[in-house]
């Protein structure tokens, strides 16, 4: 498989300008892919917010599996990082600031023992390019002032946004990082949209799904694409070549590969997770409910 990388130009300069703007802010939520929460975060963010508070927002739970979103909140919170789940389009903003009020109440109440009426907060969103940030914030601004698309890459500059009575959110563009360690994490993210598609090969990535849900949903693969359990049992390639021709396309397993990849983005396969949770801390008993 031919590596993928698509770092810009653009995104060396927002990941400068986000490490400028930090300590302008008293917060940062930093937005994942709920179906791929550690494969969506961007180590070099990660390592520039320091001992800065923030807020994991694991954005489109409703593509996700609903159980193992509960099971990644409740695997963040235990290693002692904040976060919530979210639907972009219903009820984010008050979930948001509940978290965000928990989290600065130190700070707030500190303000107000100094006499500082203002309860106001600023928040700098950050995330991968696609993960759903400016669907959440025009949100949670009630206006649709982020630019939205379904490719990624569309915000290119930072804004700020006023989101409630007390809430200031800076805008980011999506950064990605300059290389993929694993490999894999490439195939996650081309397969739910972060990456363009014009840097990946279609085939790669219809195999990586097809293993995916050979191993996790195996019943969905088969029922849409009306394969035999031969097929199924099958090498991936040669399940490829079998969905390629039920779907219509003979052997032109580039148009199956790429029929597949978009049934997936468009939930023809239903709600899966990509991202398994580590097994070095156990889930706590009590389940915490994603909101939206």
């Amino acid at each position: 498989m031919a590596t993928i990388q698509w770092y810009p130009g653009h995104m060396a300069k927002a990941l400068r300008q986000a490490k400028e703007n930090l300590k302008t802010v008293d917060i940062v939520l930093e937005l994942v892919d709920a179906r791929l929460p550690e494969s969506s975060r961007n180590p070099e963010l990660v390592n520039i917010l320091e001992n800065k508070p923030s807020i994991i927002i694991l954005t489109k739970m409703d593509l996700a599996d609903a159980k193992e979103t509960n099971r990644w909140l409740n695997y963040y919170e235990s290693t002692g990082q904040p976060a919530v789940a979210v639907n972009s389009v219903n009820g984010s903003l008050k979930v948001i600031e509940q978290k965000i009020s928990t989290v600065l109440a130190d700070k707030l109440a500190k303000r107000k023992e100094k006499g500082i009426i203002s309860q106001k907060v600023s928040a700098m969103c950050i995330g991968i390019p696609n993960v759903g940030k400016s669907t959440l914030l025009n949100h949670m601004v009630k206006k649709n002032v982020a630019i939205v698309g379904d490719k990624p890459g569309v915000t290119k500059s930072q804004q700020w946004l006023k989101a409630g009575k007390n809430l200031q959110l800076l805008d980011t563009p999506g950064i990605l990082w300059p290389k993929f360690e694993d490999p894999l994490v490439g195939k996650k993210l081309a397969l739910t949209g972060a990456i363009k598609d014009q840097l990946f090969h279609d085939d790669d990535i219809a195999l990586y799904a097809i293993e995916f849900f050979k191993a996790h949903a195996p019943e969905k693969l088969q029922e849409r694409y009306r394969l035999t359990a031969a097929e199924m049992a099958d090498t991936d390639v040669q399940t490829l070549l079998a969905l390629t021709k039920n779907a219509g396309f003979r052997d032109d397993y580039d148009r199956g590969s790429q029929r597949l990849i978009q049934d997936i983005r468009k939930e023809k396969l239903g709600r899966y997770t990509l991202d398994p949770v580590p097994q070095t801390i156990q889930t706590p008993k009590s389940e915490v409910t994603p909101h939206g």
